[in-house]
């Protein structure tokens, strides 16, 4: 099994196969817009335009389980991401990335990738999980860790994940 086997939502409610990525490293996230590490909008997007074009994109999925940091429609995200951070990253319909109501996406990424002391839940906001070419789970990143500061990890992955 891979991410590519799921189906997410976009932002105007059409679904969309993650074969859409196949071939590309990916760097999941679960974002929100009024979260303290809500910035982390920009450094994702720097990521996104640094490595676009060596087969890597962020995938975004507002959620609002953390704090209800996340209350608006798609469209107000939408609307939020690009008028402050210019985000042209993929941002996808809002999900459930815990509980009975995860996606099943989220699940997946979970079971592969758990978090500290081997627990599968996320715990808050900009939780990320760092996929190879081939659709499996690398690595997973707690919010507090910095998209620039997994810049190097990422370059390793495009370079050896051929």
């Amino acid at each position: 099994m891979s991410v590519y086997e799921f189906h997410v939502q976009n932002n105007e409610g059409k679904e969309v196969s993650l074969m859409d990525y196949q071939d590309q490293v990916l760097l999941i996230v679960n974002t929100a817009s009024k979260c303290g590490f809500t910035p982390q909008y920009r450094g994702l997007e720097e990521l996104y335009e640094r490595f676009k074009d060596r087969g890597f994109s962020v995938l975004g999925f507002p959620c609002n389980q953390f704090g209800e940091q996340e209350p608006g429609s798609n469209e107000e995200i939408q609307h939020f991401c690009q008028l402050n951070y210019n985000v042209k990253f993929p941002v996808f319909a809002k999900i459930d990335v815990n509980g009975p109501t995860a996606h099943p996406l989220y699940k997946y990424l979970t079971k592969n990738a758990p978090g500290i002391l081997h627990t599968e839940p996320i715990k808050w906001n900009f939780t990320k999980f760092l996929v190879s070419r081939d659709g499996h789970v690398i690595k997973r990143f707690a919010p507090a860790t910095t998209p620039e500061a997994i810049v190097n990890e990422i370059e390793q992955v495009l370079i050896n994940d051929r």
